[in-house]
Parts: C-alpha cells; structure tokens; sequence
C-alpha cells in the first residue's frame, strides 16, 4: 500500500470521527422515533417485566404516575425503559406518555426565576420530586411544579439529555 493511500484511509478512519461530525440518529424499528427517547408513566402503576409480552416475570412495578423513563428499545407493542437508578424492563406502550417530566436529582433544588445562578431563588424542590419539563437551554431547564414556573439547572434533574435544547 502505498503512503498516500495509507494515510487517505488513516485520516478518514481515524482522525475525522474525532471533529464531532453528526452522528447518524438511531430510530425504534416500531415507531421511527429516536433512540434512546425519554417519556413519562401515564399511570399510577406499570408492570416492567423481563421480556416484550404478557408471559414474561415482572421484575419491577411502577407506582407512580408521570415518573420519567427513558426508551432504549422497541419491540411490536413493547417499549424497554429505564428509570433514574437505570432499572428497568419492558413496558406496554399504551401505558406511556410522550409528555415529558423531570426527576430532581438533588436534595433541595433551587428553582429560579431566570436562567441563571445570580437569578432570585422562586422556590426549592425536594429530591425525587417530579416536574413537568417545559423547555430547555444549554444549560438550564425551565419546569413547573405545584404553581411555580421556574428554571433549574440541567445537570440536577433527570429526564433530559445534556444535549437537548428546545427554546
């Protein structure tokens, strides 16, 4: 092999992964939307079972309604989620929600009335709470919970991707 066609096939194997060049998204084979993909629990209780069918074990039951969950996988009728603590299992499509929430990751969260940590203090949230995602910067989330609209901090909640911007 000659140098030349050494180093084309070097530069293109190697070295322009590492430009961050959009990676292609990956799609559910069911639904054609993105994977991973955070959702919410449209019910007050939820089986997640082993495997993608009524037959398969139940390992964990959800009880809380409109708790986060992240979709990793998708078969037929059945979605693989995850929650905060990375548990999880398959769950029945019908008992998720595309409407998003968030999970406070931190004991006492500050919720601010603008994005920043200069911004007045409006309310603080405790740890496990559940929110209602309602759009994101950079760095900040802007949520609602119990008739405060506030902003919070990306990296203390969970529910939402580092990455993910939506003003």
């Amino acid at each position: 092999m000659s140098k030349i066609t050494f180093l084309v096939t070097f530069v293109s194997i190697i070295i322009l992964p590492c430009f961050g060049f959009p990676q292609e998204i990956q799609r559910g084979q069911v639904t054609n939307l993105p994977i991973p993909r955070y959702v919410s629990l449209k019910t007050n209780e939820a089986n997640a079972r082993r495997g993608p069918s009524l037959s398969h074990k139940i390992d964990w039951i959800y009880k809380r309604q409109n708790m986060p969950l992240e979709i990793y996988a998708e078969y037929e009728n059945w979605r693989r989620v995850r929650d905060f603590e990375g548990l999880g299992g398959w769950v029945h499509y019908t008992l998720l929600s595309g409407i998003r929430y968030v999970l406070v990751k931190d004991e006492l969260l500050e919720m601010r009335l603008l994005p920043s940590i200069e911004a007045q203090v409006i309310a603080k949230m405790p740890q496990y709470n559940i929110a209602t995602l309602d759009k994101c910067t950079k760095d900040w989330c802007r949520i609602i919970d119990d008739g405060y609209k506030g902003w919070v901090q990306k990296d203390a909640i969970w529910g939402v991707y580092k990455n993910e911007a939506n003003n």
